[in-house]
């Protein structure tokens, strides 16, 4: 074992070499910025090996304290955070729970719950630094017990809709389901030690996600209730929380936050439902102040009632996917006919109003440091018509089920008008939210949207690797497990590159998706609004978000 020191030699070159070829144009700037955060540099000192400054929010005029911040978004049932399928979920909690690493809106990786963390040399190790003098709101000190008890849970595999287990894979003993022997072990109270079998660079990424947020070790003993019982560590306090309608928070009253005062007295996160115009109706007479997200053609709607508008380039996406566990498409030529009669560009026009850039199904996106292009393929109905006659499913029904949101409505029936235009025989099935998501991973032929992820690697191990919670397609094949093994354990970008063109054709080659565009996610807020605005991941927190009123 290496010693610590020349742990930290390492690193140091390697990053310096990873800045050099990012300020050369060689790398993505995104990737270093990722990667150096990963292996422990702060942001500031990420941004100065670029030769750069760290970005700060642009104050305008000084902040205010106070006021109640009202923001659109959709309040849905609360479950187990290590089971959450939705970001909505987490943003309602993460309040007043927290993570031990997020993922900022500047790319880069900031200690949250953990004060830093140290990696060593082919990441295989990595030393948890627990943030000292923070409270749960219940007077309980936050200590290493609290991390190895968060760890622990998200190591067991057998909690079905556990999507942390696939973050956690290489710390889960395959047999027992659980978290391995030895792997995870507290050297103090502020000190927490991972010791992995082989190498894994997406450990820091994997626990900064939306399901990771840390509950009190109380948590599974009192009923895995957030609701009833909402211990946290954060900066806000749950007040009430009603489905289908609102969830508020008010700044803590129970013990100080560790990351000092916040502005706004309190949070309400309202849900006006699908339609555009209740939410225009709720600007209007001013009991709105901003959106969560805004979607398609109802960002257009947005900037005309003369709001303020949040952009960012991502790689979440949207997946019209085959379970290959179901009939006919367990035929890779019926999977193939379908992707080749259908053009990504024009689903992107008029199931996204454009508002995105095209996808070339397989599920890396270019602002992904490791995509590695692919040639380019066409539309081939010709080539549709004859691969689905040899399968003899010709006038076979596919029926394309879709929840009813806007946007994934309008992609659904883009998709199926293409394919009708191919020959195929298409029936669309549109169901409310609530039911559609309720069986997401069990219908043979659906869309389905997913988050960004900041690594290429990391999301096609959550969806695509063998066995994984979130493996809607059902897929399974042994070399591209064993070639994302390696991609997962490979931290210089340009060999993880060569290693992704080889993933990424066997996906597309795979026909198990049409993955038609990337989304640029939008949000909204009126002029009184500071400090808020898209996040890439669709988070939001409000420490320093403050209210001009």
């Amino acid at each position: 074992m290496i010693s610590g020191a020349l742990k930290r030699r390492f690193w140091r070159k390697s990053l310096k070499t990873w800045a050099a070829e990012a300020r050369a144009g060689t790398i993505d700037r995104r990737e270093f910025l990722a990667l150096a955060t990963i292996f422990g540099a702060s942001t500031a000192a990420a941004y100065g090996m670029l030769g750069l400054a760290a970005p700060t929010p642009a104050l305008a005029d000084t902040p205010k304290k106070g006021g109640v911040l009202r923001c659109g978004m959709a309040i849905k049932d609360q479950k187990d955070p290590r089971t959450y399928d939705w970001p909505e979920m987490a943003n309602v909690t993460r309040q007043f729970l927290e993570p031990l690493v997020r993922y900022t809106r500047e790319f880069t990786f900031k200690p949250m719950l953990l004060e830093s963390w140290d990696v060593n040399g082919d990441a295989t190790e990595y030393i948890l630094h627990v943030r000292k003098g923070v409270t749960w709101n219940n007077g309980d000190a936050f200590t290493a017990d609290d991390v190895v008890y968060n760890i622990n849970r998200w190591c067991d595999k057998s909690v079905e809709g556990n999507s942390m287990a696939s973050r956690m894979g290489t710390l889960i003993n395959p047999d027992t389901k659980k978290v391995r022997d030895g792997a995870v072990t507290k050297a103090d109270d502020f000190t927490v030690k991972l010791k992995l079998p082989k190498p894994d660079i997406t450990i820091i990424p994997g626990i900064s996600d939306y399901p990771g947020l840390i509950v009190h070790r109380s948590f599974d003993a009192t009923g895995k209730d957030l609701i009833k019982h909402p211990i946290g560590t954060g900066p806000f306090e749950l007040v009430s929380y009603e489905v289908g309608k609102k969830a508020v928070v008010r700044r803590r009253t129970n013990g100080k936050w560790w990351g000092g005062d916040v502005y706004l007295d309190g949070v309400e996160l309202i849900d006006y439902g699908p339609d555009i115009s209740a939410w225009i109706s709720a600007f209007e007479s001013k009991e709105l102040d901003c959106t969560f997200k805004t979607v398609g053609a109802d960002v257009d709607i947005m900037d005309k009632a003369g709001l303020v508008r949040s952009d960012v380039q991502t790689s979440a996406t949207i997946v019209n996917r085959c379970n290959v566990k179901q009939k006919p498409y367990d035929d890779q030529r019926v999977r193939n006919a379908l992707q080749m009669a259908v053009d990504n560009a024009t689903v992107l026009k008029l199931g996204f109003d454009n508002r995105g850039t095209v996808a070339e199904n397989f599920h890396v996106a270019p602002i992904h440091p490791e995509y590695a292009e692919l040639p380019k393929k066409a539309r081939d109905i010709a080539g549709a018509k004859k691969l689905m006659t040899e399968a003899g499913l010709i006038d076979f029904e596919h029926d394309l089920i879709t929840s009813d949101e806007e946007w994934y409505k309008n992609t659904g029936d883009a998709i199926a008008a293409q394919l009708r235009e191919a020959g195929f025989k298409v029936k669309r099935t549109i169901l409310p939210g609530a039911t559609f998501w309720n069986d997401w991973t069990k219908y043979p032929y659906s869309l389905t949207d997913w988050n960004m992820r900041p690594l290429g690697v990391q999301v096609l191990a959550l969806a695509y690797r063998s066995g994984e919670a979130w493996n809607e397609t059902a897929y399974s094949n042994p070399e591209f497990d064993a070639k994302l093994e390696k991609a997962l354990a490979t931290p210089d970008p340009k060999d993880r590159k060569a290693l992704m063109k080889d993933l990424e054709q066997i996906l597309q080659d795979s026909g198990i998706i049409i993955q038609p565009y990337w989304l640029t996610l939008s949000n909204h807020r009126v002029p009184a609004v500071h400090n808020f605005g898209m996040h890439p991941l669709y988070e939001v927190y409000f420490e320093d978000t403050w209210l001009d009123t």
